[in-house]
């Protein structure tokens, strides 16, 4: 209860903020909005010089990246580390979070959620709703229960790399330049991983597995007989990738001995 009560306090500090400033929160959902919609755009123009990418046609497509919007802007509101590096460990303010009663991680989380980014879920299930009746996919009673199963284990598994990479700051005295790299790569988890090589499906399915974040639980809608066992290894992928995140972030807490002068 203790948990769940920052929660209220903290979304209470943020609508105080962005009712001061309500013109930055709005430009910040416009700017993700045109940025999720330049994509959307890339892929139809794509469908324009072809019918087919790999074997998959431009509403399948669309459903994947649909699919795929929606635990990234979940991930993006409760995760938003990007700086931690920056502003936790070379500016000090770690030191102020250490000093709480609360994990760490869970008031870093409180502290930089964005709700803004929960327009691009939004937005994403817009996509995949549309491209799921252009399809004439059937709805069985258990799709609403494995899609919310499939999203949160979407969001783990994003809070587990994303996580790691936060934690490597606890053993760096400068910040990394991985987070840039990482955030291009997940983008290849929006397109089948099926038009890749093995190399690159290997690395997107077993060790930065951001296939299972929109490919593999799209495709268990799209064309269960062949993807269904993948899809069903998300949960098991979500929950050892957030246990891989948190184990590194404790040790790196361990190791933290603060700021210095």
């Amino acid at each position: 209860m203790f948990y769940l009560s920052l929660i209220l306090d903290y979304l209470k500090n943020y609508l105080k903020t962005r009712l001061t400033y309500r013109s930055d929160f709005w430009i910040e959902v416009v700017s993700d909005l045109l940025f999720n919609g330049l994509n959307l755009v890339f892929i139809l123009v794509v469908f324009q010089q072809t019918a087919l990418l790999g074997d998959w046609n431009r509403d399948q497509i669309l459903f994947i990246y649909g699919f795929f919007m929606i635990p990234y802007g979940l991930f993006s509101t409760i995760f938003n580390l990007w700086n931690f590096s920056e502003r936790y460990i070379v500016k000090g303010e770690m030191d102020r979070i250490l000093t709480r009663p609360a994990h760490s991680l869970w008031q870093l989380m409180l502290e930089n959620m964005d709700p803004a980014s929960l327009f691009s879920a939004l937005a994403g299930l817009a996509v995949m709703i549309y491209s799921w009746g252009q399809l004439g996919l059937p709805v069985h009673w258990s799709d609403p229960l494995i899609m919310l199963m499939m999203v949160v284990s979407g969001v783990l598994i994003y809070g587990g790399i994303y996580v790691s990479l936060s934690a490597l700051a606890f053993f760096s005295d400068s910040p990394t330049g991985i987070m840039p790299l990482i955030w291009n790569i997940q983008n290849y988890g929006r397109y089948p991983v099926t038009i890749y090589n093995k190399l690159l499906r290997g690395i997107l399915t077993w060790i930065l597995p951001f296939a299972f974040v929109g490919f593999y639980p799209a495709a268990y809608f799209l064309d269960p007989l062949n993807w269904k066992g993948f899809a069903l290894l998300t949960p098991v992928m979500g929950i050892i990738f957030i246990t891989i995140g948190l184990s590194v972030w404790n040790i790196g807490v361990k190791r933290y001995r603060g700021a210095g002068s």
